[in-house]
């Protein structure tokens, strides 16, 4: 079941992928510099009711404008459920200050609601996992007081590479971002919203503490849009810290 869902994920984005690569007309694009920690770990077991809990913490700030200036920070807190080993559910929040390029204007903040379901498995060339996620997006931008609802659909490979080194592994993954109706007062368009692609490198520092650094591709789709489509070349720094 896992792998064929994995199997149609694949198919799924790289359709999406290269239509709107054939279609895309007019594209902007820009570098920016992402660097981030996030805190994984179990909730204390004192209590018996506890002991499958986990918490997450996640803070990143994001620099565009070919990195000269701050565009939007992130902080991410959730609580989630192991059902099993390969399958955590989540809720949690998001908090989203976000200023130019990504703000047309004035500066904004974006506050979110999410759930989402994570399975992961380990195979012969290394660890799958499937994160499917649902977000409740609220904007304080003048004029907007719709609710804009979002899917997100990320498939993540990790493959080791002990010939370099036993904490070394090559690390891939993309993420498709899907609008499920309009919020006009902010912006939103029903439909395919943005793709983000990445690879890179992660390194074990210790058995609590590992680092992932690499190039993300981040497609923002602006359909019926006096902006442009947009593409940011991104340079991805994340410290992840698991007890």
């Amino acid at each position: 079941m896992f792998r064929k869902l994995n199997v149609l994920i694949i198919l799924t984005l790289l359709s999406l992928i290269i239509s709107r690569t054939v279609t895309a007309e007019k594209v902007t694009e820009d570098s920016h510099t992402w660097a981030g920690i996030t805190i994984f770990g179990d909730l204390p077991a004192t209590n018996p009711m506890l002991k499958n809990f986990k918490y997450m913490l996640s803070s990143q700030g994001r620099f565009g404008n070919d990195t000269s200036r701050f565009t939007q920070g992130l902080i991410r807190p959730g609580i989630g459920y192991g059902v099993n080993e390969k399958t955590t559910i989540w809720i949690g929040y998001d908090w989203l200050p976000t200023s130019r390029p990504l703000a047309l204007n004035s500066p904004f903040n974006e506050h979110r609601l999410w759930q989402q379901l994570l399975l992961k498995d380990t195979y012969s060339i290394g660890v799958v996992s499937s994160r499917t996620r649902l977000e409740q997006r609220f904007f304080d931008i003048p004029g907007s007081t719709d609710v804009s609802h979002r899917y997100r659909q990320k498939l993540r490979l990790s493959v080791p590479a002990p010939f370099v080194s036993p904490s070394f592994s090559f690390v891939f993954w993309n993420e498709i971002y899907v609008n499920l109706q309009n919020a006009t007062g902010a912006g939103v368009q029903r439909g395919f919203n943005q793709n983000w692609a990445f690879a890179g490198i992660g390194y074990s520092l210790s058995k609590t503490t590992a680092m992932e650094i690499g190039y993300l591709n981040q497609f923002i789709n602006r359909p019926q849009s006096p902006r442009s489509d947009q593409i940011n070349h991104i340079l991805l720094i994340n410290i992840l810290l698991n007890f």
